[in-house]
C-alpha cells in the first residue's frame, strides 16, 4: 500500500515524523505526498496550546473523510496529542485505527500495518533518538534540525511537555556530531539544534558534556556553514555556552531565549525559575558578550 503522513507543530514534532517516514521506507512501504493517494495515513499532532490542538484535531477529522470516502483504508494518529487524550479520541473519533505517542515511534511501520497493538503507555515517554534510526528529511535540502536531547525536568504551570516528553535526556555528544557529519554529505549547510532546553545539553549525563562543547565539535564539521541554536532557557544559557557562539564563526550570532513574561509575581505563578532582574541582566550580559546578537524571545 501507499502511506502518506502529515506533521504538525513544531521541529521537534517533525524530526519525530521524519525518523517514522525513515522506519516506513526502511520497511518497504511507498511514500506519497497527497493524503488522496494514500492507502494509509498518518497525522503526527500537537497539543502545546489549544490552537494546537484544534489545528490537530481538524486534521484528524480531515483525514478521516479520505477514510470515509475516499480511498484511505486504516488511519493513524500519533505525538502528543495522541498521547494526551487517547481515550477521548477514539471514543469522538470512530475512524481512528490506531494511536501511538511521542515514545513509540519504533512501533510505526508495525502498528500502520496494523502488526501490532496500538495505544500511548500511560507513563511518561522513555525513547530517545539517535542516529542509527532511519531518517527522511521533509525540510529543504540545505537545512536540518538535529533533536540534541528529549523531554523536559521544569515544571511550568502552563506546560504539559513533561507528561507528554518525559523527563530530560540528552543525547551523547559523540552521536550529535556523528549525525551532523551524516547530514553535511548529504548537503546540508545549515543545522539548527532543538530540544526543550538546549542550553541544558549534556547536564543529565555523567560524561561532562555540554551546549558549549558540542558547538565547538559542529564547528569543525565539514560542510557545515551555519549553525543555529534554538529554545535556550535563560537559567541555563552560560558563558561558556556564549563564549562559544561568540567565538566559533560558523555559529549564527542569534539566540532564541524564551523569557514568557517580565512581571516576577507572574513568573512566580509560572513556576519560571528566574524573575526580571536575572532576565534583563541576562540580555544585558548576552549583547556584551556577542555584540550585533540577534535575540529572539516569546511572551504569553
Amino acid at each position: 500500500g501507499t502511506y502518506a503522513l502529515i506533521s504538525l507543530g513544531c521541529p521537534k514534532n517533525l524530526v519525530d515524523s521524519e525518523v517514522m517516514l525513515g522506519c516506513l521506507q526502511r520497511d518497504g512501504c511507498e511514500i506519497v505526498a497527497e493524503a488522496g493517494r494514500a492507502d494509509v495515513l498518518v497525522v503526527n499532532t500537537c497539543a502545546f496550546v489549544g490552537d494546537a490542538r484544534r489545528e490537530s484535531i481538524d486534521t484528524i477529522l480531515e483525514m478521516a473523510q479520505h477514510k470515509t470516502h475516499g480511498r484511505a483504508q486504516r488511519l493513524v494518529v500519533t505525538g502528543c496529542l495522541a498521547q494526551r487524550h487517547a481515550a477521548e479520541l477514539h471514543r469522538a473519533i470512530p475512524e481512528i485505527d490506531a494511536l501511538l505517542g511521542p515514545g513509540q515511534v519504533p512501533l510505526v511501520s508495525a502498528v500502520v500495518r496494523g502488526r501490532a497493538a496500538s495505544g500511548p503507555a500511560s507513563a511518561p515517554p522513555t525513547w530517545l533518538y539517535d542516529r542509527t534510526w532511519p531518517r527522511q528529511l521533509a525540510t529543504p535540502p540545505y537545512l536540518a534540525y538535529s533533536k540534541i536531547a528529549e523531554g523536559c525536568d521544569y515544571r511550568c504551570a502552563f506546560c504539559i511537555i513533561p507528561q507528554l516528553r518525559g523527563r530530560y535526556r540528552s543525547r551523547s555528544l559523540r552521536d550529535v556530531v556523528g549525525e551532523a557529519r551524516a547530514l553535511a554529505e548529504r548537503g546540508v549547510r545549515e543545522l539548527v539544534l532543538v530540544a526543550q532546553d538546549t542550553t541544558r545539553f549534556g547536564r543529565d549525563r555523567a560524561t561532562g558534556e555540554s551546549l558549549a562543547g558540542l558547538l565547538r565539535r559542529l564547528g569543525q564539521v565539514d560542510g557545515l556553514r551555519w549553525i543555529r541554536v534554538m529554545y535556550a532557557y535563560p537559567t541555563t544559557i552560560g558563558d561558556d555556552t556564549l563564549a562559544a557562539i561568540a567565538e566559533e564563526p560558523r555559529v549564527v550570532k542569534y539566540i532564541d531565549l524564551p523569557l514568557q513574561h517580565g512581571s516576577p509575581s507572574v513568573l512566580r505563578r509560572m513556576r519560571r525559575p528566574s524573575g526580571r532582574g536575572h532576565g534583563l541582566a541576562l540580555l544585558e550580559r548576552i549583547r556584551r558578550r556577542i555584540p550585533g546578537v540577534a535575540l529572539r524571545s516569546s511572551f504569553i
